[in-house]
Order: structure tokens, then C-alpha cells, then sequence
């Protein structure tokens, strides 16, 4: 018998097929399961577009990250529903935006 791969082992072959970089790879996976985790272990499937803005919102407002890494986050996520899961989130428009850094202006 052959059991179904799991799921960050569905996330690599997902980012295989479209050749994304090792880098890319490492970082999803690494995002998937911090939210898998953040959320007590639930899978995703049994998760929505609440989950997803509270684990976002929990890394701007809680861990105080860069709106880039906040970015980073939602990019794996949403890969993880749309392409691995065939899963689509609606807008996601209750997440606080992590503060982008202001630009040095040098006079």
C-alpha cells in the first residue's frame, strides 16, 4: 500500500513542477509549516481565510517582522492553498500590514 505523500512533501513537488528556485522551495515549505504550527498542528484544509490572516497579522503585530517577510508569508501561503491544495482564498483584507520601512533621506 502507498500512502499519499504528505503535505510539505506535496508543497516541494508542487514548486518542482514550476522549477522555482531552491531558495523559493525552502521558504515555503519553512512558511506552511510554521502556520500548520502557529495553528496547534490543524491541517490546512480544516483552515480558512481566518487562519491565514490571523497568523498573518499575529507576524506583523506580535513579532513585529518587515512588511517583506510578512509578504514572503502570504506569497507561501497563498501558494499552498491555490496550487497544492486547489483551494482559492477569497481577498484577504483583514491582515495588518506590517510597516514598510521608512526611506533615509539624506540632505
Amino acid at each position: 500500500m502507498n500512502d499519499p505523500p504528505k503535505l510539505l512533501d506535496r508543497v516541494r513537488e508542487c514548486i518542482r513542477a514550476r522549477h522555482y528556485s531552491i531558495r523559493t522551495e525552502n521558504s515555503y515549505v519553512d512558511w506552511a509549516r510554521r502556520f500548520i504550527l502557529f495553528h496547534g498542528k490543524r491541517h490546512p484544509k480544516e483552515m480558512g481565510v481566518s487562519e491565514v490572516e490571523a497568523f498573518l497579522t499575529h507576524l506583523a503585530v506580535k513579532r513585529n517582522v518587515a512588511a517583506s517577510t510578512q509578504g514572503q508569508a502570504k506569497a507561501a501561503l497563498l501558494f499552498l492553498y491555490r496550487d497544492v491544495l486547489n483551494i482559492d482564498l477569497p481577498w484577504l483584507k483583514e491582515i495588518v500590514e506590517a510597516k514598510a520601512p521608512r526611506a533615509c533621506r539624506w540632505y
